[in-house]
């Protein structure tokens, strides 16, 4: 399909929230960008994965801490991949273009690819957040039926019950599968990818041939195949499952929209009314939640202002949700994770069901 357009509001509902938005830092005479307290996270994350990393590969642990360890393993590459690498990959980490491209490429240590997720979720997914047939994050194949205008199969009646292990897989695939894929078509879906310099290609297998050999063969030389295998498994599965379920609860939830475009390519809304009304936000009251997934609970804040860092999003959420109320904008919020996971797990048996 062609890429839709969004309705054009000179004076409407994203100009009042710029606007009142820019007020608040030229108050406060804060950045946009991170600050200490990102910086400090930033570099706890990464001493406690290069030190769990270390201990398992060069380090013989007991069976039960070597398990315990896999698993913060895979919580912190989930954390990193929220906090740093996220925030990086819009610009917010830092001022520093060359901070925000150092903290990017962290994707490219942990297996994936900066080139690619720039496209896919910078590009793509922000811009046409829900949009079935071009926004990839809602596209999983022929296994999970994730808008009204996919087609339904009968496998599908299942999809609340194993979607969990589907997105145990979601790390594996994502660095074995996912890039490759994309690179050798040279599309995300149906949008081919922007052009890929020599630069881009030595770094997309220079890290990919490094991730290799820290992740799968020098474990195997230090341990050898089966305690590598039985290790890189429950690390990638918690990884997977945590990236995926955080991801998933900010946009395919009972309340969110799946809006698409009419004949003639149009979308019935303006960009930022869009963004609302497929976004939801969870547990922003949970100052834990927070501090893990990088404010991604926060993810209404974050599609409006991808280029304010997270460490911000708990006090212009106060504002976004007044403008919302001024403007008649619908604001989707879970007050817990478990309700937001209820809900997801509500509207996958839903589109189980549906025609």
């Amino acid at each position: 399909m062609a890429l839709p357009k969004f309705t054009q509001v000179s004076q409407g509902f994203h100009a009042e929230l710029k606007k009142r938005i820019a007020d608040y830092f030229s108050v406060t005479g804060e950045k946009p960008t991170g600050n200490y307290k990102l910086y400090t996270k930033a570099i706890i994350l990464t001493v406690s994965y290069v030190a769990m990393f270390t201990h398992l590969v060069f380090f013989d642990p007991i069976t039960w801490v070597a398990v315990i360890e896999c698993c913060v393993l895979g919580l912190a590459t989930a954390f990193i991949g929220f906090n740093i690498m996220h925030d990086g990959a819009h610009g917010s980490f830092s001022t520093s273009p060359a901070v925000n491209k150092l903290a990017a490429i962290t994707l490219n240590v942990l297996g994936g690819s900066a080139f690619m997720w720039n496209i896919k979720h910078n590009i793509i997914h922000h811009a046409y957040t829900n949009v079935d047939g071009v926004d990839d994050d809602i596209d999983a194949g022929i296994m999970l039926r994730m808008a009204r205008t996919q087609k339904k199969l009968q496998i599908h009646k299942f999809q609340h019950l194993y979607f969990w292990v589907l997105y145990s897989i979601l790390y594996i695939y994502w660095i074995f599968v996912s890039d490759y894929r994309k690179y050798f078509r040279g599309k995300i879906g149906d949008l081919p990818l922007k052009k890929m310099h020599l630069s881009d290609h030595l770094a997309f297998w220079g890290y990919k041939m490094l991730h290799l050999t820290l992740f799968v063969a020098l474990p195997i030389i230090t341990h050898g195949f089966s305690e590598w295998l039985v290790g890189f498994l429950i690390f990638t599965t918690v990884a997977g499952f945590i990236l995926s379920i955080v991801f998933q609860l900010a946009h395919t939830v009972e309340h969110t929209h799946f809006p698409m475009p009419d004949e003639a390519g149009r979308m019935e809304d303006e960009w930022a009314i869009h963004q609302v009304k497929t976004t939801a936000n969870f547990a922003t009251n949970n100052k834990l939640v927070s501090w893990c997934v990088g404010g991604l609970n926060f993810q209404v804040e974050h599609h409006l202002f991808p280029k304010i860092s997270h460490i911000h999003y708990p006090v212009i959420n106060r504002i976004v949700k007044q403008t919302c109320k001024e403007y008649g904008v619908e604001y989707i919020e879970y007050p817990t994770v478990s309700k937001a996971i209820r809900s997801h797990i509500n509207y996958l048996r839903e589109m189980g069901k549906a025609a």
